[in-house]
């Protein structure tokens, strides 16, 4: 049984209430949520595309491989995994070949413009996790880099994203590296709490799309914010927390 460890607050000058203890062992309560859609008010892959080509990096046909997909979702007549697939293709397609050093300086402009384009809701739960000492996990599908820096500035402990190899030359070789542990952000919660002694009990997970879903089953309170239709299905029939954030409006079932 879990039992909360007084001490733990005491010595280290912490809010104990953060710490459980079992079996003598001590653990860390954990907060994992999604970042593009969840955090982050757009995409981070979206935006470091967008900017490579905006910086020459990219060629500017580039665009033309989701621009038809983009604005058929911008109408309602598509849907958005359709557009971000389409990106996806387009940014792993032409990686290949870029120095890394250019794609951090451009990653870094990217980051410095949009670091405050935030969700107040998200924004406003980190905050509170972070001075109840969670250990804050961030899972995303955007390039490892952009996100790493992004999270920081929002007091993460880890985050985990997409990683694409570089060459012996410093160049993106266009391959992904770990594919299939970032595909599954259940494992990777798994692998989390295993290695930093953390503990689900009191978890908290926030999502926005059904590719959170496994991960949400996971802990304890799971939040579906600005859910798409098939993780609304399913947290309305779970019975999870669903929280929609509308312009300068709340909305909390």
């Amino acid at each position: 049984m879990f039992i909360i460890i007084a001490e733990i607050g005491k010595k280290h000058n912490l809010p104990y209430h953060c710490y459980m203890k079992k079996q003598g062992r001590t653990f860390r309560k954990v907060a994992v949520f999604d970042i593009d859609g969840t955090i982050f008010r757009s995409s981070f892959l979206i935006e470091i595309t967008e900017a490579l080509v905006n910086e020459g990096v990219f060629p500017p046909n580039v665009r033309s491989i989701y621009v038809n997909a983009y604005r058929k979702w911008l109408h309602r007549r598509g849907n958005y995994r359709d557009f971000i697939d389409r990106v996806i293709f387009a940014f792993e397609k032409h990686i290949k070949g870029v120095p890394k050093k250019t794609y951090l300086k451009v990653a870094k402009k990217v980051v410095s413009f949009h670091k405050k384009r935030v969700y107040r809701y998200t924004r406003d739960l980190i905050g509170e996790l972070r001075r109840r000492n969670y250990y804050l996990l961030a899972i995303s599908h955007s390039p490892k880099e952009i996100v790493d820096s992004f999270a920081k500035e929002l007091g993460f402990n880890k985050v985990y994203g997409w990683v694409y190899e570089v060459g012996s030359e410093r160049r993106f070789t266009g391959r992904t590296l770990y594919s299939e542990l970032i595909r599954d952000k259940a494992r990777i919660l798994k692998r989390a709490v295993e290695k930093n002694g953390l503990t689900l009990r009191n978890s908290v997970g926030v999502g926005d799309t059904e590719t959170d879903i496994a991960f949400l089953k996971m802990v304890d309170k799971p939040i579906a914010f600005n859910p798409n239709s098939k993780l609304y299905r399913y947290a309305k029939r779970a019975g999870w927390k669903i929280v929609v954030e509308r312009k300068d409006v709340i909305y909390k079932k």
